[in-house]
């Protein structure tokens, strides 16, 4: 089996990007020192790859909103098509009073889902 190799940390500049969103969007705050990202009770909703793209998950009806509006893809990562995000385009990024109502609509849609079960020791 080979080591799995440490993925790496986002582009300064993004990160300083994704760090202004969460500052106009208020209560969330960004989790992971390398690996940029937000959560609720166990549900990651946005994040930020190693390539600096952020990925945001949104429910489905402004998905295809995000989709069509900024012709942005679903994100992959790893290789796997992840249905429930998607990645945005490096303008939208830089225009934070475009990207926080979609920002926005996915620190709702998180809110509504179940805590995952924490895994005990």
């Amino acid at each position: 089996m080979m080591p799995r190799t440490k993925s790496p940390a986002a582009p300064p500049e993004k990160v300083a990007l994704y760090d202004a969103l969460l500052a106009a969007t208020g209560d969330v705050e960004r989790k992971g020192a390398a690996n940029a990202y937000t959560s609720h009770n166990g549900h990651m909703f946005s994040y930020m790859d190693g390539s600096g793209v952020l990925a945001l998950r949104l429910p489905e009806p402004e998905k295809r909103e995000f989709m069509a509006r900024f012709d942005a893809p679903l994100h992959a990562a790893y290789g796997v098509v992840q249905k429930d995000y998607v990645s945005v385009p490096d303008a939208v990024l830089e225009d934070t009073a475009t990207l926080a109502p979609y920002f926005a609509a996915a620190w709702r849609h998180v809110q509504t889902l179940k805590p995952k079960a924490s895994k005990g020791r």
